[in-house]
């Protein structure tokens, strides 16, 4: 599952390396504290590892 925005996209990558131990989770606010808790490692991979150019900063919610 990709990411559908550039935010979420870096939001991912932090929470992926909290979930690593690369740095403190003390430092994770708002989503990117739930992403770390809810999402598995894997799925945090495959949004960080999503390509950034051609992607919206923001995406609106639904």
């Amino acid at each position: 599952m990709p990411a559908k925005s550039a935010v979420q996209q870096k939001a991912a990558g932090a929470a992926l390396a909290a979930k690593r131990g690369e740095t403190p989770k003390g430092k994770l606010k708002g989503a990117t504290r739930q992403m770390e808790e809810s999402m598995t490692e894997q799925q945090l991979e495959a949004f960080a590892h999503t390509r950034r150019k051609g992607k919206a900063e923001h995406v609106a919610e639904d």
